[in-house]
């Protein structure tokens, strides 16, 4: 791998090198990428905290969760074409180019006339947010050394914590004091810092190719461009179309989803082989369990239990605490356990706090059912690094780029399928005169189900970290 310009070359060391994240040579990458993550945590969680209030004011809650949706599909066509860029031509241009879009996304949600405008802003917004993990999961995999990178992930989970302390309250009292625009645009100067700090370590320089890899990129993108169409149109045939449009949006839909799936990630990923491609599927596998509940945590609590708007992030601020608490025991404990038995006992967790949402639905007191949601962020935070690390470490030389983006690939899809889904429960129960707790109660079925699949789909992971 030739790489000659930026910080993030020079950062690359031998596994014998000092072990230190905040080392010389690798200080500013760490903090760019940390001050990042902790940007991209403070909308996550600002968003997911003030959306009903959003949906209140613009009126169309059939279009809640194409909110989400539309963001997370964004994010696939950011992931790709990030993770193929930051092969081709260094991590330092599609970082800034995933800056901007974000940025851009930002403005038009913030004055968003409409909750349609503000879905197509989250589209921008998405494949901006869908560049940033990419360019970092690739700049790990070259600056830091293998025996470092459960430790840069436990940092990278630990960016999450002033965010979800801060985030939902700070959100929620901006939204009461001001008002829900001033959410998005407030986030403009944090954007602004990101790139001033971290542009100037990241390379510029890119790995030696062969001839035809600036076609496998070209061909990788439009992959992910067919692969957004065919989710896209699953998601609105299930949101209510016509019957007859729905039958025809699902047959042209799934086969051109599936084929470009297929294109995009490691050969055997959908049948679990062992190794790379077992450790991308379940990523996908665990997103959906976690975020297709979490994201209408806050529906939860504000609509059928008629709890303001704190009560709600107080539960959002719980699970991203455990998730940074777990992300720093498996720093512990992955060299010693491997990452099979973590990611397993991690979706165990995930499914004892969405069995605590069913409860938010019912008789379950608020203050019972607040603190079981912190079940699932602990076993997500289990979970999450390992797939991380071991997918980094069974990557070639050189492919570090596309290596990370089959994984944030299935991470992102499983949150829009999961997210997604939700959305066409709480669609239909709005369309039929249900209460939103009967729309709710399927959607957290299906997460339950899939996070028990999820611990038997985890067996089929290396029972050590590979180097």
């Amino acid at each position: 791998m030739a790489l000659a310009e930026g910080t993030e070359g020079s950062a690359a060391a031998p596994d014998d090198a000092p072990a230190a994240i905040w080392d010389p040579t690798r200080r500013r990458l760490s903090l760019g990428l940390v001050l990042t993550i902790t940007l991209v945590a403070f909308e996550s969680l600002a968003i997911s905290t003030v959306l009903p209030v959003v949906s209140a004011d613009l009126g169309g809650i059939s279009l809640y969760g194409w909110v989400f949706s539309a963001f997370f599909l964004g994010s696939l066509l950011g992931i790709v074409a990030a993770g193929q860029l930051a092969d081709a031509r260094g991590t330092a241009f599609p970082f800034a180019l995933g800056l901007a879009l974000f940025s851009v996304g930002l403005v038009v949600g913030g004055l968003a006339p409409s909750m349609g405008v503000l879905v197509a802003g989250r589209v921008a917004q998405g494949i901006g947010a869908g560049a940033i993990p990419a360019v970092a999961y690739a700049s790990v995999g070259r600056a830091y050394p293998p025996v470092l990178r459960p430790r840069v992930f436990a940092v990278f989970s630990s960016a999450w914590v002033i965010p979800g302390l801060v985030g939902p309250a700070a959100s929620s009292a901006i939204a009461e004091a001001l008002d829900w625009r001033a959410v998005f645009l407030a986030l403009l100067p944090f954007v602004l810092l990101a790139a001033v700090i971290t542009l100037p370590a990241l390379s510029r320089a890119v790995p030696a190719r062969s001839a035809d890899h600036a076609a496998d990129v070209a061909e990788r993108r439009g992959h992910a461009v067919v692969l957004v169409a065919g989710v896209a149109a699953v998601l609105a045939a299930a949101s209510g179309a016509p019957v007859g449009l729905a039958v025809v949006l699902v047959a042209v839909g799934v086969p051109l989803a599936l084929r470009a799936f297929l294109r995009l990630v490691p050969t055997g990923t959908v049948r679990l082989a062992p190794g790379m491609p077992a450790a991308v599927l379940v990523r996908g596998v665990l997103t959906f369990a976690f975020f297709g509940t979490d994201a209408y945590v806050s529906l939860t609590f504000q609509e059928v239990r008629d709890q303001p708007t704190w009560v709600a992030g107080a539960a959002l601020t719980g699970a991203t605490l455990c998730w940074t608490v777990a992300a720093w025991v498996q720093e512990r404990w992955i060299h010693r356990v491997g990452p099979r038995r973590l990611v397993m006992a991690g979706f165990g967790f995930v499914a004892a706090g969405t069995i605590g949402m069913f409860g938010a639905l019912g008789p379950l007191p608020v203050a019972a059912a607040v603190p079981l949601w912190s079940l699932a962020g602990f076993g997500i935070g289990l979970a999450y690094s390992p797939l991380s690390v071991t997918v980094l470490g069974l990557a070639a030389a050189g492919r570090e780029g596309s290596a990370a983006s089959s994984l944030q690939l299935t991470d992102v899809l499983g949150i829009a399928l999961g997210t997604g889904l939700g959305g066409v429960f709480v669609a239909l129960g709005d369309s039929r005169g249900w209460p939103p707790r009967s729309a709710l109660e399927l959607a957290f079925a299906a997460t339950l189900a899939v996070a028990v699949l999820g611990v038997v789909a985890a067996r089929r992971l290396p029972t050590s970290l590979p180097s």
